[in-house]
């Protein structure tokens, strides 16, 4: 597979052509951001954490029923996706009060939902992203009801597999950010990743947080905590 021109760079990846018109492949960037890119630094590493964990946790919900963009692993950064056309939502799952949820619902940190919860926010920095519910999604011509219910559904049960894999690994699934995408005969397809960069994570234990939460608050320590979450994955 020859790798071509890039078609496009975001916050915390590059994507390139190839000569197959439904691949390509995606480069994991070592960048950090946060509040809608308004704060920017570096995560020693995070591109080779954030590539390696996300192949391997689309590979585990693949094998469960989740259709996933993932085809095949290129390098330490590098990976060979599926082409599709991302819906423009980001869909957040809650296990526990933290973050926004916290602050828009007087909710204490650390509170754990009596449900999970499920959010819609437009794919827009723009706009920051602002949280929408299933009527505007319909009114905007985001989504038809049917893929609303397909990705709700498929959010789900990412949730499922994904919160039980977690505390296998003595780590609590807090909450997380999943994107999806359509192929060109329209399937939809899990797509973006699956990473500290788009989850909170927490030890069971200690609580101890194990995420970007710690770039975002000027906790410090991310690199490290990256590479715990990576060191319990791969069993090293």
């Amino acid at each position: 597979m020859t790798k071509g021109a890039q078609m496009y760079e975001g916050k915390a990846k590059k994507v390139f052509a190839t000569d197959d018109p439904t691949l390509v492949i995606v480069d994991y960037k070592d960048d950090a951001t946060a509040f809608n890119g308004e704060k920017k630094g570096t995560i020693l590493g995070k591109g080779v954490i954030n590539n390696r964990m996300s192949n391997l946790l689309m590979q585990m919900l693949e094998q469960n029923g989740v259709p996933t963009h993932f085809v095949k692993e290129l390098s330490e950064r590098e990976t060979v996706v599926k082409k599709v056309t991302i819906v423009p939502l980001e869909v957040i799952i809650r296990n526990i009060a933290a973050g926004s949820f916290s602050k828009r619902f007087g909710v204490e940190e650390g509170t754990v939902l009596k449900t999970p919860s499920l959010e819609f926010s437009l794919k827009n920095d723009d706009l920051g992203d602002p949280l929408i519910n299933d009527y505007h999604v319909l009114s905007l011509g985001l989504a038809t009801k049917e893929e609303i219910a397909t990705i709700a559904g498929y959010a789900f049960k990412v949730n499922e597999l994904l919160k039980a894999f977690m505390l296998k690994l003595d780590i609590e699934l807090v909450d997380f950010k999943l994107e999806f995408g359509k192929t060109a005969d329209g399937t939809i397809v899990l797509a973006d990743e699956i990473s500290p960069d788009t989850c909170r994570f927490w030890d069971v234990h200690t609580h101890e947080k194990l995420d970007k939460d710690r770039f975002r608050r000027n906790m410090g320590g991310e690199v490290e905590a990256y590479q715990e979450v990576m060191r319990r994955l791969m069993g090293e």
